[in-house]
Formats: structure tokens, C-alpha cells, sequence
């Protein structure tokens, strides 16, 4: 008898995450390449995180930092169980004990001096981190939202380049507005127009773009679970994530 593998029925094996997790306890270059690449991309929401918990600019910089270090040299993700793994939450925990356990450590050393693994751009960052409101969101909730955007961002990111790969540029960036937002007849008529479209063709053009999107937010979110069951998870905690309004203090 077949097992699943050879089915195909476990299309999640082969995604990064699943890679990082199971080749990450032998500490293997597509461990480590994969590893690197989720991590480029969702850096963003870690920094924002300890910065959300009280530290400095520069200090949130230097464990940022330091975490990926450890995290890209200590073979941190070899105890990590693909069963249970959701990468969201397994960056978010190790964070937290690196916090924990860390901070009287590299506080002590010379600052700059430690391993940079990853090109990240913490002034681009900071700015991006200071025209976020003051909220009453804990750090958690405001890790979630910047997590959900992150992968809105990549989503959208992919899918704008299947466009582009089809000639379809143009289309995609006059259409990208209505993706996440429902449209009236005035405004599928204004892209008609500029689209040199019928209005029935922009209605039909949209219904695609946004059934395109949700397989491209699908795709994403898979790359960083270990199961069919937790993507569906997933999604659900990106949507209750994007629902958090970041009501500012005072209001």
C-alpha cells in the first residue's frame, strides 16, 4: 500500500518551513537558506515587538540582531516539532526566551560587535516603527497585525509578479486598489476607462484578481505551517489579526 508521500496527499513537506524544521537538526545549507529567507522577510514584526517591549532603538537593533545569530548558527530549530510548527509562533517564543535569558549577556559586550547574519535596514525600521500610533495593543496583538501585514505584503508581491509575467502590469496595478474592497459601478466605469475596458470586462478582470489573491495568500501562509489544518488556522488568525484596530492611547 501507498503511504500518504507517495499520494501526494502532504503537499506541506516540501515548503520552507517544513524544510527548515527537518533538515534544520542536521544543520543543512537548504535548512539554513530557507531559514534565512523566512527570516528576511518577517524580521520586521520581531523588531517592532522589542521595541514594543521598552528598548531602545539601538539595543532592539543589537538583539534583533543577536537573535538571528543564534537562531542561524545555534541550530535553534532543531527542537522544534514540525507536528505542532507554525513559524509565526515559534519566532515569537524563541524571541521571547532569547529576551529572557540574553539581554544581561549582550548588553555587556561592545555594541556592533556581534554576528550580523542577515542585511537588515533597522534606520528604515525605526522610521516605519516611530509613524506607527501609540496603541493599547500589547506587543503580542501588535506582532500579530505586523505579521498578518507582512504576509499581506508578500502576498500581493507574488501576485503582482504573475501578472507582470503575463503582461498584465498595467491591469494589476489599476485593479490592485479593489482587491480588499468592494467596488461600485462608478469606480469599475473610472477603471474602465482608464484601462480602455468595458465595465463587464473590469467586474470579470476583478472577480479573477481577487480569487488569484486569496491562492496567493494561501501559498504564502503555507510556506510557514506544517499542516493543511494549520494553514486554515492560520488564515483565520491573520483575519482576526488585520481586525485589531491600533486605537490610539487618548481616544
Amino acid at each position: 500500500m501507498h503511504d500518504a508521500h507517495e499520494r501526494g496527499d502532504t503537499p506541506f513537506l516540501t515548503t520552507r518551513w517544513s524544510v527548515v524544521v527537518e533538515a534544520g537538526r542536521v544543520g543543512s545549507p537548504t535548512s539554513r537558506a530557507a531559514l534565512s529567507e523566512l527570516c528576511e522577510v518577517y524580521w520586521y514584526p520581531l523588531y517592532a515587538y522589542v521595541r514594543r517591549r521598552g528598548y531602545s532603538t539601538e539595543d532592539a537593533s543589537d538583539l534583533t540582531q543577536a537573535f538571528f545569530a543564534r537562531l542561524l548558527e545555534k541550530n535553534v530549530v532543531g527542537v522544534a516539532d514540525p507536528a505542532r510548527g507554525r513559524f509565526r509562533a515559534f519566532l515569537l517564543g524563541s524571541l521571547k526566551n532569547f529576551l529572557a535569558n540574553e539581554w544581561d549577556k549582550l548588553h555587556a559586550q561592545k555594541r556592533g560587535g556581534g554576528s550580523r547574519p542577515l542585511s537588515l535596514d533597522f534606520e528604515i525600521a525605526d522610521e516605519k516603527f516611530r509613524r506607527e500610533p501609540t496603541t493599547k495593543l500589547t506587543p503580542e496583538m501588535e506582532y500579530e497585525r505586523n505579521w498578518a501585514l507582512a504576509v499581506l505584503e508578500r502576498a500581493l508581491a507574488r501576485l503582482q509578479g504573475e501578472y507582470s509575467k503575463r503582461g498584465k502590469a498595467a491591469l494589476f496595478e489599476r485593479l490592485r486598489s479593489a482587491l480588499v474592497s468592494a467596488e461600485d459601478s462608478d469606480s469599475r466605469l473610472a477603471m474602465a476607462k482608464d484601462l480602455g475596458m468595458t465595465e463587464g470586462a473590469v467586474k470579470v478582470a476583478l472577480h479573477r484578481m481577487r480569487g488569484a489573491f486569496r491562492e496567493s495568500l494561501r501559498t504564502e501562509i503555507a510556506e510557514t505551517v506544517g499542516s493543511d489544518r494549520d494553514l486554515d488556522d492560520e488564515l483565520r488568525a491573520l483575519i482576526e489579526a488585520l481586525s485589531h484596530k491600533p486605537q490610539v492611547h487618548g481616544e
